[in-house]
């Protein structure tokens, strides 16, 4: 009986250092800084076995002290890119128009559109 309690405690002890150990992107997501978030999610999504084995490696490099520094997005993104892993990030241009934020493709259709306006204005049929 005595030897089944202890075994228990030593069971319930393994398991608790287990849950302890925080897994690697755990780890890493600690460290990340402004859109670097947004670069995982991409690289995960693109690469995902290639990623955990990067993830892996900062991991190692966080615990052994080597890297002390947020990681931002271009950090990141340099990083896989280095790698090999030519990760794609969505590109978003905004432009300000009265005082509001819109896309410049927004921008560009406005202005074409206000543009073919014009010239059919002018055409003397």
């Amino acid at each position: 009986m005595q030897k089944n309690i202890s075994f228990k405690q030593e069971k319930n002890k393994q398991i608790s250092a287990k849950k302890r150990e925080p897994n690697p992107r755990e780890l890493v997501l600690k460290y990340l800084g402004y859109r670097g978030l947004e670069v995982l999610q991409n690289a995960e999504y693109q690469y995902p076995n290639e990623t955990k084995i990067v993830l892996q490696k900062l991991a190692e490099l966080i615990t052994t002290g080597e890297i002390n520094e947020k990681l931002d997005g271009g950090k990141l993104l340099a990083l896989f890119r280095v790698v090999g892993l030519n990760v794609h990030m969505q590109t978003k241009i905004n432009v300000v128009e009265d005082g509001k934020f819109i896309s410049i493709s927004e921008k560009f259709a406005n202005k074409s559109s206000s543009n073919e306006s014009k010239v059919q204005d002018n055409d003397p049929q």
